[in-house]
């Protein structure tokens, strides 16, 4: 048995914290292959460096595993770098414990030898981490050097070399784990968060910035439904109800999708449910009732543009047709809708972003949100990557993409956007942008709203509240 800690770097909370579901997986499947294990949550830490200085003093761990959600916020009006806060963790850790480090959590799997090189960490975990951590610290532990096991990256002679394979993250059966023994779960709450789960890893789509596939793999591996409903009725018993699931794609596969939906509606678990990652490929009546009858509060559109051109040259996989006939659908049921644009993709100029803006005002309920984020995250190995390179608007080398890159349309005018868009959300009280979720008191309004009784999601609110804060003198 070893003394295993984790450490949750994590500690952004716009909109809203998000509960480290990976890192507890991690934490539990390692407990239950033997070692001591402890959890260090830097999410609501004043001092981190100080809170994990004396964690160390206190715990002399064997193996530190450090979990690193993403990368940078992806804003690009306001952008905040998260992986710079990873350098006075290690210089930390380093002057404290000889112990090796291991990387892991979804930006690892992103960019691994990036992450590797920039802390100096031994080892990153891709991938599926509940499975391959285990898997490593057993190797390890015995003094074994496991450099063929699948899922893992390392420097070698200062050479980057990683070993890709499929892992069944899904083979243990833990699906939500115990999350009050690894975090301050009631501080979560108390500021809206949601308690995330996966019902499926891997993608279909090949979206031209998405790093999904990279992360999860291009295949589909499905939870079996009767898994995901009692693991919700086992949340919601321990008086966790307001669960969000956080596929990539929820309504792909629609059977797979719809068979939990209707499996929760009779499991009458009391749960109250959301996704904010709908397909409009998959979204027709008997879905959406079902999703009603099961305990859905607030679904999410990610159509990100309602532009033929824009969506073919984001190989989206669906039409504006689709898009349109999405909003049809909605307009027939009662669940609040959020809208989810992206502008400033490929092919992306004044006559398409007109386009997204006309449909938003026309066929977005005004009780519905639509949120507007503008230029587009570049990630080495993404299909955006080689355009940007191609069309000029990306020089750097893949090395130097930690700190955050974006894409803008080389035909689309960037104060032309920018300004449309303030004057969009100047007169439509229902839109959202980053600089909305990013607003440095908006904790303070999630907190407040706990206290008043206000349910997850807030931002079926958006229209009071900024109206409420547009009384008070802020622009917003």
């Amino acid at each position: 048995m070893k003394n295993i800690l984790i450490i949750i770097t994590n500690h952004y909370s716009s909109p809203v914290p998000v509960m480290p579901v990976g890192a507890c997986l991690v934490a539990e499947a390692a407990e239950l292959a033997g070692h001591s294990v402890r959890v260090l949550d830097l999410m609501f830490e004043q001092n981190p460096l100080n809170t994990l200085e004396l964690e160390l003093n206190k715990s002399n761990p064997d193996f530190i595993g450090l979990s690193v959600r993403n990368i940078d916020n992806n804003d690009m009006q306001n952008p905040v770098s998260f992986f710079k806060d990873l350098k006075p963790l290690m210089d930390t850790i380093r002057r404290k414990t000889p112990a090796p480090v291991v990387l892991g959590g979804a930006a690892v799997s992103v960019m691994p030898e990036e992450l590797l090189r920039y802390t100096g960490a031994n080892w990153a975990v891709l991938g599926d981490g509940e499975v391959v951590f285990s898997k490593l610290l057993s190797a390890l532990s015995q003094g074994e050097i496991p450099g063929k096991l699948p899922g893992i990256a390392r420097l070698e002679d200062n050479v980057f070399k990683k070993n890709t394979s499929t892992v069944d993250r899904f083979s243990n059966g833990c699906l939500a784990p115990s999350f009050h023994r690894w975090i301050d779960v009631p501080a979560y709450l108390s500021r809206l968060s949601t308690v995330p789960i996966q019902t499926k890893l891997g993608c279909h789509f090949k979206c031209v910035y998405c790093t999904y596939r990279k992360i999860e793999g291009h295949d589909y591996r499905l939870r079996n439904p009767e898994g995901v409903i009692d693991a919700i009725q086992n949340l919601a018993a321990a008086g966790l109800h307001d669960i969000e699931f956080v596929d990539n794609v929820f309504n792909s596969p629609y059977e797979h999708a719809l068979a939990i939906c209707e499996g929760l509606a009779s499991s009458q678990s009391g749960a109250r449910l959301q996704c904010l990652e709908l397909n409009p490929l998959f979204i027709d009546d008997t879905l959406l009732t079902a999703m009603e009858r099961a305990g859905f509060v607030g679904i999410g559109i990610t159509v990100e543009s309602a532009s033929d051109i824009v969506l073919d040259k984001l190989k989206k996989g669906f039409t504006a047709k689709d898009v349109y006939d999405t909003a049809q659908v909605i307009r027939r049921h009662n669940l609040p809708c959020l809208w989810i644009f992206m502008l400033g993709g490929p092919g992306e100029s004044e006559v398409t972003v007109k386009e997204t803006l006309r449909f938003a005002e026309q066929y977005i309920r005004p009780k519905d949100v639509a949120f507007f984020n503008i230029g587009i995250r570049i990630y080495p190995g993404t299909e955006l990557e080689h355009r940007a390179r191609e069309e000029g608007v990306l020089a750097i080398s893949p090395s130097e993409m930690l700190e955050p890159v974006f894409y803008v349309s080389p035909a689309l005018d960037l104060n032309w956007l920018t300004e449309t868009m303030h004057k969009a959300l100047a007169t439509h009280m229902n839109y959202i942008n980053s600089n909305t979720i990013g607003l440095s008191f908006l904790p303070t309004i999630n907190r407040l709203g706990y206290r008043l009784g206000i349910k997850s999601p807030l931002w079926r609110h958006t229209r009071f509240i900024r109206r409420g804060l547009r009384i008070l003198g802020m622009d917003v």
